[in-house]
């Protein structure tokens, strides 16, 4: 987890956080997604979920985790501090509710995320959402599109090479 990933520490005061809630709902029906549903509790400690995401990628279902994680959250204004809610993300992607639980609890699982957390802001990831394209780390939503222009030239370099 990034390092005070429970807190909008950039924003001043309740005005500025309402603000960026607000650009961001703008933002989505401008991409013609459903409504954002923010969850009471936000931000809330996702420590559980990001425990249960490590987990799902070691498994092979970590970006079925994901998108169901931010369904619960964002889509069904679920906290993901709350262990029904990821659990219930985790059926989604049919994650056993007992083997979220016991992995959670593991030291191994807590240490991959560990080690992933410092990984991450040794590359320069200091904000979500970051993708990596090779060595080349985007961070940011207003980046997304130069992240996928360069997913695209790199898959053809593959497909090609």
């Amino acid at each position: 987890m990034l390092p005070d990933a429970d807190r909008y520490q950039g924003y001043r005061c309740e005005e500025e956080l309402l603000a960026v809630r607000d650009a961001l709902e703008r933002r989505a029906r401008g991409l013609r997604l459903q409504p954002l549903v923010w969850p009471l509790e936000f931000p809330f400690d996702s420590e559980l979920a990001m425990l249960a995401a490590t987990y799902a990628q070691r498994i092979g279902k970590g970006v079925p985790f994901a998108l169901a994680a931010f369904r619960q959250a964002f889509a069904g204004g679920k906290a993901l501090s709350v262990t029904d809610n990821v659990l219930i993300a985790g059926a989604a992607c049919e994650m056993h509710p007992r083997a979220i639980i016991r992995a959670v609890q593991t030291r191994g699982v807590r240490e991959e995320l560990e080690r992933a957390t410092t990984e991450a802001l040794a590359a320069g990831v200091h904000d979500v959402p970051a993708v990596r394209v090779g060595e080349q780390v985007i961070v940011g939503e207003g980046r997304l599109e130069e992240a996928g222009v360069l997913l695209e030239v790199a898959n053809g370099a593959l497909r090609s090479g």
